[in-house]
């Protein structure tokens, strides 16, 4: 006999969905061609595309001047629910003037296809040197976090969408679920719990390690790797994901795994981004969410487990969605396994500590990743990915 499948709720409560209906878009779409139009970065379309789907509920929109200074002084939305980074629409201040407040503006992709409708009821200039503090714990721009918020611009603007057009993708198409799509699938499988795995890396040795203890205690494992935009060093998407691919089929049970893509931007926000990261996968139908070794960091802008300590802050009223926080893993040479400090034994000298640096690192040097550190398949894969790129 089939279980019943209940899934967690979403943040707040809610699915956000801003898709019109067809009788509604054709209307909007009519309405939008004579509107003021922005045309959308790389960072807005992700933004938009998350926001849209639900993937940030309960966001209906770029935030507006109260929910922005909520959150980046306190971590919650003015109605006290959790939300850690500010999700913003910014413009350059020469550019602000066609766009009124209490008025209606056209959302564009690069490519002229209007996305969507924006009401804008918030139009600010905040104290972005503030923001990176709060935010990304720095106000260098050196930290690509940072340097991506100030070439963005200096003006805010907020307020509710509506989607005409969905975002014109080319890559992923078969592993872009909604968290609508992602809970019909869960509860297809009848996963009552399920663990999130955000990666914006190959999947090496200590990644398989944590994932599979992780599965231990749950119905399913949901891989999901990030893929906008990231570091110009960050090894590609595609290539990633043929790495994900073979790792599936040859060293994970299928009937326990699923593998989908999160369409956001990466912020390298540390600790602030962990919980972003944990919210989105708890819209997605996710009751736990891994976090491993320095989360979402970059350089040495954050502590080792800032990313974990900073889920203490919350309740478990606030964040519905279960951490689990993992010791950084290594090969241990002693037992020819893969541990952690909380299970092996070995000295300094026994312990081969991996991490997607180490794996760029060699890769760029062209140098093949050893076994403890990278299963051959996925070793196969970036090298031969490294080698296209140096050609």
């Amino acid at each position: 006999m089939s279980q019943i499948t209940t899934l967690i709720q979403p943040h707040g409560g809610k699915l956000i969905n801003c898709y019109l209906s067809e009788q509604e878009r054709k209307e909007n779409l009519l309405k939008a061609t004579n509107l003021p139009s922005l045309t959308l970065s790389i960072r807005n379309i992700a933004d938009l595309e998350c926001i849209a789907t639900g993937v940030y509920s309960p966001l209906e929109g770029f935030v507006n001047k109260q929910e922005y200074n909520s959150i980046v002084r306190d971590m919650r939305l003015p109605n006290g629910l959790a939300w850690s980074i500010p999700v913003t629409l910014q413009i350059p201040e020469s550019e602000a003037e066609q766009y009124k407040l209490d008025s209606e503006i056209a959302l564009a992709h690069p490519n002229g296809e209007i996305l969507a409708v924006m009401t804008v009821n918030s139009k600010f200039k905040p104290n972005q040197r503030f923001e990176a503090q709060q935010v990304y714990r720095t106000s260098e721009e050196a930290h690509p976090g940072v340097k991506a918020m100030l070439q963005e611009g200096n003006v805010y603007l907020g307020g509710p969408i509506k989607l005409i057009n969905s975002v014109p993708y080319q890559d992923f198409l078969d592993y872009r679920l909604t968290p609508e799509a992602s809970r019909v699938e869960f509860a297809r499988r009848e996963w009552n719990t399920v663990v999130a795995f955000q990666t914006r890396n190959p999947i090496h040795r200590a990644h398989e390690y944590i994932t599979k203890i992780a599965l231990e205690l749950v119905d399913g494992l949901f891989i999901n790797p990030l893929v906008g935009q990231t570091k110009s060093d960050d090894i590609p998407a595609d290539v990633r994901m043929q790495c994900y691919q073979v790792l599936m089929q040859k060293y994970y049970p299928q009937n326990r795994v699923c593998l989908s893509v999160f369409p956001a931007a990466m912020r390298y926000a540390g600790p602030r981004e962990a919980i972003m990261h944990a919210i989105a996968r708890q819209n997605y139908g996710c009751t736990h969410f891994i976090v491993g070794r320095d989360h979402a960091g970059v350089g040495d802008y954050y502590g080792t487990y800032d990313a974990q300590y900073i889920f203490d802050e919350f309740t478990v009223d606030e964040l519905q969605i279960t951490p689990l926080k993992f010791e950084h893993a290594f090969y241990c040479t002693r037992s020819q396994s893969m541990a952690t400090g909380k299970t092996s034994p070995s000295t300094k000298e026994e312990r081969i500590h991996l991490s997607g640096t180490k794996v760029r690192e060699m890769l760029r040097s062209g140098k093949t990743p050893p076994p403890e550190f990278s299963r051959p398949e996925v070793a196969e894969i970036l090298v031969s990915s490294m080698k296209l790129t140096t050609v």
